[in-house]
């Protein structure tokens, strides 16, 4: 149904509006990564070449020509600058905002100016002299009045989009942290492995010189050289493999940190343990439902679909507009003045019949409402379990820490008593080579028991307060 109204004088709305732009700074949403002030000095050299399409050529291109030791907080840093699924998450967040901008826009009316000027006559070869120019222009004006609330599901669904993609910056930077620091402590334990190693491989040679010198004597057997040589191949070959995962640890943290092509990284921190959690499981499970960004998207996912509803109803409910415009035409010397003319109108439109498409729009958006719902029920589960997954990790590991030192202590004093008795002809070389052994695999033990505290303690910081830190 339309019908228009023509009225004797025209008639101006004012509109009045105040658009607001959420923020991100906020007690639960940390500031945007790209505006982040920050006292990490990080050197330049670290950062990668500002060209993202950098293609290189050459061999000395692509050459390591330094390792620079680096923290953790550097590494934060790093991550947070450099990163580019956050970068892709940051500028949807922008489109997002600009999308909000364009949904807003419908509280204002349009306005569409035309204009054109021709110039006819009756041809070049019969009286050319005789044509004429004329002009012509047109302004229209065209504003909404009422759209049976599809203006504003619009607009609130943009909001919650914008909403939904603030959300995802904070989980994608929370993620990122959590990545760098967990790749941080695997370079760590890479570096440890390294060490332990070749302590090993000292150990083993410092035994094979005692074989060897008491072969010489006359106390020694072949067989306690040959044992003390096999301790030290089989040390030397633990110790290859450790540079060669220090290696992959290394390129592993500089890819997701973007450094740049010719430079490696080794951690600068000390081994040792992060932190203390001060507070109970039932207390962080509280915790993480206030503040993991999931639940939160999950929720705004579920506002978008109920707006999408209202959307698609409203096209069955009326449509009033206003429109207006004026016209102005001219003919160059030919003693006329200008003409014009103007028109206000009112339309409406009503659909009386669809053949059900709108109301099958809406029930998709009831569809997807309840889906939003059941993933955040879904969501909460899990994040429940990740909070007592990584509490039980934390415990279990800071009694290993505990354990791993004690049996450190131990490996070593035995070691001396085992050298000491073989030294005296009261001990075997078996005996050297157990201890040996025994040492290294406890340095390994406390190692990794710090480092296995320090991953779970990440975790559980991400999964408590969406932000994984040191």
């Amino acid at each position: 149904m339309n019908f228009s109204l023509f009225f004797v004088h025209s008639t101006w709305i004012g509109v009045a509006i105040a658009i607001l732009f959420p923020a991100l700074a906020g007690a639960s949403t940390p500031p945007k990564p790209q505006n982040t002030p920050s006292t990490v000095q990080v050197p330049d050299y670290l950062n990668p070449n500002a060209n993202p399409l950098q293609f290189p050529t050459k061999p000395g291109e692509v050459r390591i020509q330094g390792t620079v030791p680096v923290t953790l907080a550097q590494v934060l840093e790093l991550a947070r600058r450099n990163n580019r699924d956050l970068q892709v998450a940051i500028l949807e967040l922008e489109r997002s905002r600009f999308a909000l901008r364009e949904s807003q826009a419908a509280l204002f009316p349009t306005l569409d100016i035309n204009s054109n000027i021709t110039n006819s006559g009756n041809g070049f070869r019969n009286n050319p002299s005789q044509s004429s120019t004329s002009f012509s222009g047109s302004a229209q004006l065209n504003y909404d009045l009422y759209t049976s609330g599809n203006r504003e599901a619009t607009i609130q669904a943009a909001q919650e989009q914008l909403r939904v993609d603030e959300l995802n910056v904070e989980n994608q930077s929370s993620t990122i942290t959590l990545n760098a620091t967990t790749q941080y402590y695997d370079l760590q334990q890479a570096d440890e492995q390294v060490r332990i190693n070749r302590s090993a491989v000292e150990n083993a040679l410092a035994s094979l010189r005692d074989t060897q010198a008491r072969e010489r004597a006359g106390v020694g057997t072949r067989f306690d050289v040959l044992q003390a040589q096999v301790n030290l191949a089989n040390a030397q070959q633990e110790l290859t493999n450790a540079i060669s995962q220090q290696q992959i640890a290394r390129r592993q943290l500089a890819t997701s940190l973007s450094l740049s092509q010719s430079v490696d990284i080794t951690a600068a921190d000390p081994v040792g343990l992060a932190g203390l959690w001060p507070q109970t499981l039932e207390q962080s499970i509280v915790r993480a439902y206030q503040n993991r960004p999931e639940l939160q998207q999950q929720l705004a996912q579920r506002n978008i679909s109920e707006q999408q509803r209202r959307q698609a109803l409203s096209q069955l409910g009326p449509q009033i507009g206003l429109s207006g415009s004026y016209n102005l035409r001219d003919r160059f010397n030919d003693g006329v003045s200008i003409n014009d003319s103007y028109s206000v109108g009112l339309d409406g439109n009503l659909t009386v019949f669809d053949g059900g498409a709108a109301r099958a729009r809406a029930a998709q958006s009831r569809a997807n409402t309840a889906i939003a719902e059941t993933q955040f029920a879904s969501q909460r589960d899990i994040i429940r379990f990740d909070v007592e997954q990584y509490y039980s990790q934390l415990q279990s590991n800071l009694n290993n820490v505990q354990t791993s030192s004690v049996a450190l202590n131990q490996a070593r004093e035995a070691l001396n008593l085992a050298r000491l008795r073989f030294q005296a002809g009261v001990g075997t070389q078996t005996e050297v080579i157990a201890a040996e052994n025994d040492l290294t695999r406890a340095e390994g033990n406390r190692v990794t028991a710090i480092l296995d505290y320090n991953r779970a303690l990440a975790n559980l910081q991400r999964s408590v307060t969406s932000r994984a830190s040191r």
